[in-house]
C-alpha cells in the first residue's frame, strides 16, 4: 500500500533534478546558439570571439589528439593537492586561533594582512624558493585555498551561540562530547561553505600557478592560445575550466551533503 506514494515521490524527485539541470543549461545554450546565428548571418565577425562551432572543433581536436585529457589531468592533480594542503591547514589554524585567544591576537593580524596580497605577487618568491617544478604550483594553490577556509572556520567557531555551549555544560557534557554534539554541528555548515569557496579559488590560483614554467595544464592552454593568437583555444580552455570546476564543486557538495542532512533550512521550501 505504501509503495505507490514512495514511487511517485521518487519519480517527482528525479523529475525535479532533471528540471534543475535543464534550467541550469538553458542560459549558456541560448547564448551560444544566439552567437552562432549572429556570426553565421554576418551580424558579427567572430574573429575575437569565435562561434561555438569553432570552439567545439578546437575542443574536438584537442580531445582527439589526447592533449585535452593530459591538460585536464595536470590541472586537476595540482588543484587537488593544493586544495588538500590548503584546506587542511586552514581548518587547523582557524580552529586554533578561534579557540585560543592569545594565539588569535598573535597570528590573526598577520594572516589578515597576507590575505590581501595578490596571487601573482607570490609567484616570483615561490619560484625563488622552490624552482619551477610542481612544488611552487601546488604551494600557490594551497595559499589561495587556505585563506577562505581559515576565515570561514575561525569565524564559524567564534560565532557559535554562547547559549548552546551553556546548555551543554548544564547537561554536564565532557569537552569531547561538547565538541562532537554542539560545536561541530554548529560550525559544520559554514565550514563546508568555506571549503566550496576555497575550491573555487583553487581553480582561480591554478592559472597563476601554471604561469610558472608549466608545459601542461588548462592554464598553459590559455597562455599558449594567447601567444599564438588562437581565441578558439582560449575559449575552449575557459569552457574546460568552467566544466571541470563545476563538476569538482558538485562532487564536493555530494560528498559533504550527508554531513548536514540534519539541517532544517528554508531553502527546500523556496
Amino acid at each position: 500500500m505504501t509503495a505507490r506514494p514512495d514511487a511517485s515521490k521518487a519519480s517527482a524527485g528525479r523529475a525535479g533534478s532533471v528540471l534543475k539541470w535543464a534550467l541550469g543549461l538553458a542560459l549558456p545554450l541560448i547564448l551560444a546558439l544566439s552567437w552562432e546565428i549572429a556570426v553565421a548571418r554576418g551580424l558579427a565577425q567572430g574573429r575575437l570571439i569565435p562561434p561555438p562551432s569553432r570552439i567545439a572543433a578546437a575542443l574536438w581536436q584537442l580531445a582527439a589528439s589526447g592533449d585535452l585529457w593530459m591538460h585536464v589531468e595536470a590541472t586537476l592533480i595540482r588543484v587537488g593537492l593544493g586544495f588538500a594542503f590548503g584546506a587542511g591547514a586552514g581548518i587547523l589554524v582557524g580552529t586554533a586561533t578561534a579557540t585560543l585567544p592569545w594565539l588569535r591576537w598573535l597570528v590573526d593580524p598577520t594572516l589578515q594582512a597576507l590575505r590581501a596580497v595578490p596571487s601573482l605577487a607570490w609567484v616570483p618568491l615561490f619560484i625563488l624558493w622552490f624552482g619551477i617544478l610542481e612544488t611552487p604550483k601546488v604551494a600557490l594553490i594551497a595559499v589561495g585555498v587556505f585563506f577562505p577556509v581559515y576565515v570561514g572556520v575561525s569565524g564559524a567557531i567564534a560565532s557559535v551561540d554562547r547559549k548552546l555551549v551553556e546548555v551543554g555544560r548544564i547537561f554536564r557534557l565532557s569537552q569531547t562530547a561538547l565538541a562532537r554534539r554542539i560545536l561541530l554541528p554548529a560550525v559544520l555548515p559554514a565550514t563546508l561553505t568555506s571549503l566550496r569557496t576555497g575550491l573555487g579559488l583553487g581553480f582561480l590560483f591554478v592559472v597563476a600557478a601554471e604561469l610558472m614554467g608549466a608545459s601542461e595544464g588548462l592554464g598553459y592552454l590559455l597562455v599558449d592560445g594567447q601567444q599564438f593568437g588562437k581565441p578558439d583555444q582560449i575559449l575552449a580552455a575557459i569552457i574546460c575550466f568552467a566544466v571541470v570546476g563545476k563538476l569538482a564543486d558538485t562532487l564536493l557538495v555530494a560528498l559533504t551533503t550527508p554531513l548536514v542532512r540534519w539541517q532544517d533550512t528554508a531553502r527546500e521550501t523556496l
